[in-house]
């Protein structure tokens, strides 16, 4: 079998046989750019065409990023943060693309090719671009995406159980992932209830009847959380893992609404 040398830089490959072979081959092919990368899974692939007399193997190295394997590689971006990702010989994926037994890219003359590159979800780095280059015995290519700004959020729902007339307290937690150094608010909208604000917020239960309860930022139950950014918002800055923030709930005592269930549901935005 005669192993390919790639003698091009980034977007254009040749690859030359061994001399005994008597044979030349080559391999254009494209670089692997993802485009932009806001958190959620993304795809990439780099395409090309051997063309060869005989048998040919292309193997692929770790990269150059700090601790990256063949199986999961590393992009590495602003202030050495970095970026995992893979590259695999099928879109499944199924078929790791490396430079040991069993992961090179072999075949036999011409032939398309692809690299199948995949970036996982839920990779919250510092934005920027990111780069790598995977390297093919003494040749490389490179492989880059930029990354967004980006914040993912989550939160439990708020109960308070039984309500006799006496004042009831109670917590939610909102869970806030944002990419590293990106600043964000969060904020609490009105809810559902006719005539409802963000300070006087209400659940609705039999027959419309309506509960009066309020939401704050502080566990002195005084700093009323909306939604306006800069006045009555929750502000944070981004580490690339969750944060989570506590929502304190009241329901004001000598309310006699009709007996029966009440709810309304809250959005929380997240402005960054």
């Amino acid at each position: 079998m005669t192993r390919i040398h790639a003698s091009t830089v980034f977007l254009l490959f040749a690859f030359a046989a061994w001399p005994a072979a008597a044979q030349t081959c080559t391999l254009t092919d494209t670089s692997m750019n993802f485009g932009t990368y806001t958190g959620v899974l993304l795809n990439g692939t780099s395409t090309g065409k051997v063309t060869c007399a005989g048998s040919w193997n292309i193997p692929l190295d770790a990269g150059t990023g700090a601790g990256a394997t063949e199986t999961v590689r590393k992009m590495t971006g602003p202030g050495g943060d970095e970026l995992s990702y893979e590259v695999s010989q099928d879109a499944a994926p199924t078929i790791n693309s490396g430079n040991t037994t069993g992961t090179e890219v072999t075949g036999t003359g011409d032939a398309n090719i692809t690299f199948y590159g995949q970036i996982l979800a839920g990779q919250y780095v510092v934005p920027g671009t990111y780069t790598d280059s995977l390297s093919t015995q003494t040749t490389n290519f490179s492989v880059t995406v930029t990354v967004a700004k980006d914040c993912g959020v989550t939160a439990t729902n708020l109960a308070f159980g039984n309500y006799t007339g006496a004042l009831v307290d109670s917590t939610s937690t909102i869970s806030v992932t944002c990419t590293s150094t990106t600043t964000y608010n969060v904020g609490l909208n009105a809810g559902l209830a006719i005539g409802a604000t963000v300070t006087n917020r209400s659940m609705t239960g039999p027959g419309s009847a309506l509960l009066h309860y309020s939401l704050f930022s502080n566990s002195g139950y005084t700093t009323n959380w909306g939604n306006t950014v800069g006045t009555n918002t929750v502000a944070g800055t981004g580490n690339g893992v969750v944060q989570s923030l506590t929502v304190y709930g009241q329901v004001p005592a000598g309310q006699h609404s009709t007996p029966g269930s009440y709810t309304d549901t809250i959005t929380v935005s997240v402005t960054y």
